[in-house]
């Protein structure tokens, strides 16, 4: 799934000079998920282009928080208020 979902979104970042990625559907996340969000930063970041991920689901956040990449990915981590509760 992973690999799928790498060349979509390089895809879609060669389209585009500004993207938003929305997590908040995403129930499950391995590193090979996080190694392309790395990824796509960075070639973001090459090209001189911008990328915001946003509405980080709790999977996501939590194994962000696990492996220490928030820095690295430089999106703000926003827990809703109805996880807070």
């Amino acid at each position: 799934h992973a690999l799928e979902q790498k060349n979509h979104l390089l895809d879609a970042l060669s389209g585009s000079d500004v993207l938003e990625l929305d997590l908040h559907q995403v129930s499950d996340i391995d590193t090979a998920g996080l190694q392309w969000l790395i990824l796509l930063k960075k070639e973001a970041q090459r090209a001189g282009k911008t990328i915001s991920i946003v509405a980080h689901s709790q999977a996501v956040r939590s194994v962000i928080d696990f492996c220490n990449l928030a820095a690295e990915l430089g999106d703000p981590l926003v827990i809703p208020a109805a996880e807070t509760a």
